[in-house]
């Protein structure tokens, strides 16, 4: 195995130094990180975050190894899941972290996910949790079977959180949506969730407005907000 594809501590790494697309000004005060679905791409994710339209902000989609962040559902058991689940964790962290050492706060700063990637996305932020800017999780969930512990430390601080999602989905069961959307709510977060009866595995126009909302409303605040 190369060694780069290890942590210090000798586990496997599997996607550190995946590629990072980026998009927009680079000198933007605001920032959304945009997580690709299973199979799918952070080119796709980038073309999401065209489709919103939002000026002032710089898209940023990383790429994971082999078009997926973790190889079984995100209902099994967390060890399942594993080197691959920490190894995404990780890089959504240095991308995050990345953008606060350059200059834009938190506050400023966006995550949106679909499928896949909004189980990670909102797995991170519950595990990371912070004022950030807004919280997209398009079709997905806290990731682990049921009854897995839900007892995350830390404060979300009034973080805007728009949960969307299909009902039923062949991938994300709603009841799962509605425990993510109770978790964030105790966790200080102010969580929006919209149910799509009958819709496919997809983002809607809908989404795409309430996620367009959001990013907006960040963009407008302004400066400010801590780290």
């Amino acid at each position: 195995m190369d060694t780069s594809q290890l942590r210090p501590s000798g586990t496997p790494d599997p996607h550190r130094g995946q590629p990072v697309l980026t998009e927009g000004p680079g000198d933007a005060g605001a920032a959304v990180v945009l997580l690709h679905g299973r199979g799918a791409s952070a080119e796709g994710m980038l073309e999401l975050g065209r489709e919103l339209r939002v000026e002032g902000v710089r898209l940023i989609a990383p790429q994971a190894a082999g078009n997926t962040w973790y190889p079984q559902s995100f209902l099994a058991p967390l060890a399942n899941n594993q080197p691959y689940l920490d190894s995404a964790l990780g890089l959504v962290e240095s991308v995050v972290a990345g953008v606060i050492d350059g200059g834009v706060p938190a506050s400023r700063v966006a995550l949106l996910g679909f499928s896949q990637g909004a189980c990670l996305t909102l797995e991170f932020v519950a595990r990371h949790p912070r004022r950030y800017g807004a919280v997209m999780g398009l079709t997905g969930g806290l990731i682990g079977p049921q009854g897995t512990p839900r007892g995350y430390p830390g404060s979300l601080d009034g973080t805007p959180v728009f949960l969307g999602s299909s009902d039923p989905d062949p991938h994300v069961p709603f009841a799962r949506v509605r425990e993510t959307e109770a978790v964030l709510a105790g966790m200080g977060a102010v969580v929006e969730l919209r149910r799509y009866p009958g819709m496919a595995h997809t983002v809607n126009e809908d989404e795409l407005d309430a996620c367009r909302h959001l990013l907006r409303q960040m963009v407008a605040a302004g400066g400010g907000g801590g780290t």
